[in-house]
């Protein structure tokens, strides 16, 4: 332990190295302004006041205890790879704080955040939070509490169609939904390839209300259609996702979640070939989707994402939750009830 918390200092190094490395994922970094905004949030869960330099020297000390030199672009975007990114082969703080629940909590918690994840972490480890110490060193020394040895991640490739179950975190109301609204899920089961942890459960979801059609002739209610996005694993990769014909299939197929989404959901909107965005209607006089309301959806394509190689002696954490592929949800499908598909009301337009 004492190894793991030394390495605070190098970590720091390492840190004002990272801005050299340039934005991850081909980003485009935004204006100061923007990016001090997203830092604030990523740490406290609010924007904080003041200027940017003062901000940004806060982000800082709270992380490791001391401001770092260099210019403020220089310093935001070690700080950016740092907490979200990661590089040179280091996980960044969010894949970290993300394992470090899955251990001990059993679920992500993306929403809230890392101050407040990372003191959580204590709380339910030793009784109380390590407040006044650095983040950085708090969480060190969480993970070396919980995992023998030295974190790394590694790259693995995620199927097209595997097949997930999730559910809504946010009521979607037909009365009032817009389009560009965002919707978040969150995922029900760890999502593991091969031994290698992609997505604890509870791990972000993210949907986007994509058409609203207005009430219609004969007296034909208003609906809306969702377009299910991205997955949000513990890496920084965004994995596309959809409702494709594996997915809807599963869903048709368990009859808890077609009950759950059957007295609101017109049907399964399947549009086009995998790959393209899958979504759902919602008539305009069904009651609201209600948040824990189950859905199954499944990978738009192979993705490469960066995952924690669970050792043999935690895959008890693992438990049975994976991802499903689309023969196995072939395998699970029931007969369909009478006057209905699948068990799912049917779109009458």
């Amino acid at each position: 332990m004492r190894t793991r918390i030394l390495s605070i200092s190098v970590l720091l190094l390492l840190l004002l190295s990272l801005a050299a490395a340039g934005p991850a994922l081909g980003e485009e970094l935004e204006t100061p302004a923007q990016v001090q905004d997203l830092l604030d949030t990523m740490i406290y869960g609010e924007i904080g006041t003041g200027g940017i330099i003062q901000r940004l020297g806060k982000v800082e000390t709270d992380l490791f205890g001391r401001e770092l030199p260099g210019s403020i672009s220089e310093r935001q975007l070690g700080l950016m790879n740092f907490i979200r990114n990661g590089t040179l082969g280091q996980p960044s703080m969010m894949f970290k704080t993300g394992l470090a629940e899955w251990a001990i909590l059993h679920e992500a918690r993306p929403d809230l955040s890392l101050a407040r994840r990372i003191g959580e972490i204590e709380r339910h480890l030793e009784g109380e939070a390590g407040e006044g110490r650095p983040l950085a060193m708090r969480l060190e020394r969480l993970l070396a509490l919980l995992f023998p040895g030295q974190l790394f991640w590694q790259d693995v490739n995620l199927p097209a169609n595997l097949v997930f179950k999730a559910s809504f975190v946010d009521r979607v109301s037909p009365k009032s939904a817009a389009v560009g609204d965002i919707v978040r899920l969150k995922l029900e089961e760890h999502l593991s390839v091969e031994g290698f942890l992609v997505a604890p459960r509870g791990s972000r979801v993210i949907a986007v209300i994509d058409r609203v059609k207005p009430p219609r002739s004969f007296g034909r209610p208003a609906e809306i259609k969702f377009a299910f996005d991205r997955l949000e694993p513990l890496g920084p990769e965004k994995v596309p996702v959809f409702l494709g014909d594996a997915a809807a299939l599963a869903t048709k197929s368990d009859t808890t979640v077609a009950t759950a989404l059957g007295t609101s959901v017109v049907g399964l909107a399947l549009l086009g070939p995998v790959g393209l965005v899958g979504g759902l209607f919602v008539k305009g006089d069904a009651p609201d989707i209600v948040p824990g309301t189950p859905i199954y959806l499944e990978t738009a394509s192979s993705s490469g994402v960066k995952a924690y190689p669970v050792p043999s002696s935690l895959h008890g954490l693992l438990g049975d939750d994976k991802g499903t592929t689309p023969a196995e949800a072939q395998a699970q499908e029931v007969a369909p009830e009478q006057g209905q598909e699948g068990g799912m009301p049917l779109d009458q337009d």
